[in-house]
């Protein structure tokens, strides 16, 4: 069941100011498929107002996988990302070796 978060002390002091907006085309998840869709859906129909929501602080902050990645795509949909200074290098702050 549901309970309603009325007379929860653990709900007490978090704001829950409801946020309204309209939006053309919403887009959940700010990961390398959701970011790709919001750009590419702009670049198709600069007049549709794009939302893209994501839970973490940043876009794409929960890719961690530390691939390398193939720039072909990315050079498709943005061709001058060298040109602007896409920040594609993380640090490495830790490494581990499982056996």
């Amino acid at each position: 069941s549901i309970a309603s978060i009325n007379g929860d002390p653990r709900w007490k002091d978090v704001p829950m100011e409801r946020f309204v907006d309209e939006t053309d085309i919403l887009i959940v998840g700010g990961g390398p498929a959701g970011l790709t869709a919001a750009i590419r859906a702009k670049q198709l129909n600069s007049d549709l107002r794009v939302c893209l929501v994501e839970k973490s602080a940043e876009i794409g902050n929960h890719i961690l996988s530390g691939a390398c990645i193939e720039t072909k795509a990315l050079d498709e949909l943005i061709p001058d990302w060298k040109d602007k200074g896409a920040p594609l290098n993380t640090p490495v702050t830790r490494d581990l070796f499982y056996y």
